[in-house]
């Protein structure tokens, strides 16, 4: 079945300081990801890649095409649903993560991670349970969860960045380089959780930089250059791809 179909999808930005240049920032993508699936996506710096899934999430709002989730609920354009749908979609279906982690001041990390988990209706003592457990998978030292986020090196925000993505098991899970800044340890750690704790329950879209990672943990590679899909590869045909 079905998960997410993109056709057409196109994003432009407006460069204001370079005289309202446009740059084109996707060019006319189309593909479909099934459920389950972990479809990984690849290519150099400035491919589009971020741009790609911040447009999924609607972070970015396309310039044209169309992005449809295919939902429990039915099918919905994510381009085009009204903010309120979307915001719904976010807290209930779609989970989205970059690799810099939006610190909550003053909030430790186990209850950084365990907020999805609260605000989806789990106790607060199992959402910390749950919380202390995705750290520790994540070899976050122990002597940190209570400490805050803020404090902690650009490895260690990762990892509480990850664990709260993982946490609520969403639906549709969109990764922006989710392990670009964890020793080769802690990465093998971060897959064998994604591996194991998603399961089948959740489709993946992720950006990664590591050829090791993507060949270990996707089912299709989507290569991106200068803007356009150049291909869908399944993982076992993904030699010769250039990450950057």
């Amino acid at each position: 079945m079905t998960v997410l179909t993109i056709e057409n999808l196109r994003k432009t930005f407006d460069m204001h300081i370079l005289g309202d240049t446009q740059v084109v920032g996707l060019d006319d993508v189309s593909f479909t990801v099934d459920d389950g699936e972990f479809l990984a996506i690849v290519g150099e710096s400035g491919s589009g890649k971020s741009s790609l899934l911040k447009c999924i999430y609607r972070a970015y709002e396309p310039s044209a095409g169309r992005v449809v989730y295919h939902g429990a609920e039915g099918d919905v354009d994510l381009v085009s649903c009204d903010d309120r749908e979307m915001i719904q979609l976010r807290e209930s279906a779609i989970g989205y993560t970059s690799q810099f982690l939006d610190e909550i001041p003053r909030v430790p990390a186990v209850d950084v991670v365990a907020r999805p988990l609260r605000e989806g209706g789990l106790s607060t003592a199992d959402a910390r349970e749950r919380s202390q457990e995705l750290l520790s998978r994540l070899k976050l030292p122990e002597e940190l969860w209570e400490a805050y986020p803020a404090t902690f090196s650009g490895g260690e925000r990762q990892r509480v960045n990850l664990a709260q993505a993982i946490a609520p098991q969403p639906d549709l899970l969109l990764l922006d380089e989710p392990t670009s800044a964890l020793d080769p340890e802690t990465r093998q750690a971060a897959i064998d959780l994604l591996r194991e704790y998603l399961g089948d329950g959740t489709t993946v879209v992720g950006v990664f930089h590591n050829t090791d990672v993507v060949e270990v943990i996707a089912d299709r590679v989507a290569v991106l250059d200068e803007a356009r899909l150049q291909r869908i590869v399944p993982v076992e045909e993904y030699e010769g791809v250039v990450v950057a």
